[in-house]
């Protein structure tokens, strides 16, 4: 069980077309999102199948994985990791954490963030000091400020919507679109726990939040409701 046998196994899965269509879904064109990013062509229960074949894979291991220039490795990385965070112990969890955000490097796409952002980094600091969320939405890092605010789906979860809000509210200027769609899915699931929570952030923001933002929040309210909040694209 090696970086190099996970590799092969996943490579055996390998589709040229589906390679292809991958570059283009995931943006890897010069000036993109996911530039230069390679990819095998192994569909996502194809490549799950790998990870539960290999979910004892040592850090060395998935360290090189997520060193990989092939996509579905370090996906498959990602998926080892949750795996084995969510049957550590506490040391164990806080090792994975540990070496979570010390590879965030590779986790540069936002399927490979929200894969394992909430599992990992949201579920280890549930009942921990949240700073290092803030540090991340802080980054330069596109990949740093989505894993901020993915993270808080395992919060949300719990119904505890306090840093969901403060992240979203510090993003609302942001000129990325895949932050927009982040954050406004992290709305729409506060929203769906407690809808006034949801409601009365709107309230205070929808005139000045992205139109996509915007648009994922208020996916479940009612038409009634809808048609409130996108009056700030009638007006505009």
């Amino acid at each position: 069980m090696t970086a190099e046998s996970v590799k092969q196994q996943v490579f055996s899965f390998g589709n040229p077309q589906k390679a292809e269509h991958s570059k283009y879904f995931f943006k890897t064109g010069k000036g993109q999102y996911g530039e230069g990013d390679r990819f095998i062509g192994s569909t996502v229960p194809e490549t799950r199948k790998v990870a539960k074949a290999n979910k004892n894979l040592s850090f060395d291991d998935l360290g090189k994985l997520l060193n990989d220039e092939y996509h579905e490795c370090r996906f498959c990385a990602l998926v080892i990791l949750s795996e084995q965070f969510e049957k550590a112990c506490d040391t164990g969890r806080k090792e994975i954490f540990e070496f979570y955000l010390a590879h965030t490097h590779g986790i540069n796409n936002w399927d490979l963030v929200d894969v394992s952002a909430y599992h990992i980094v949201g579920e280890w600091l549930l009942d921990k000091d949240r700073s290092v969320l803030y540090q991340l939405a802080s980054s330069e890092n596109l990949w740093e400020q989505r894993i901020a605010i993915i993270s808080t789906l395992a919060f949300i979860r719990k119904k505890d919507f306090t840093d969901t809000l403060k992240l979203a509210e510090k993003f609302l200027t942001h000129r990325h679109d895949l932050m927009h769609k982040a954050c406004g899915w992290m709305l729409r699931e506060a929203g769906k726990r407690d809808e006034k929570t949801l409601t009365c952030f709107l309230d205070a923001h929808y005139t000045e939040m992205p139109r996509t933002m915007l648009r994922y929040a208020i996916e479940k309210l009612t038409p009634e409701q809808k048609k409130k909040y996108m009056m700030k694209e009638v007006q505009n």
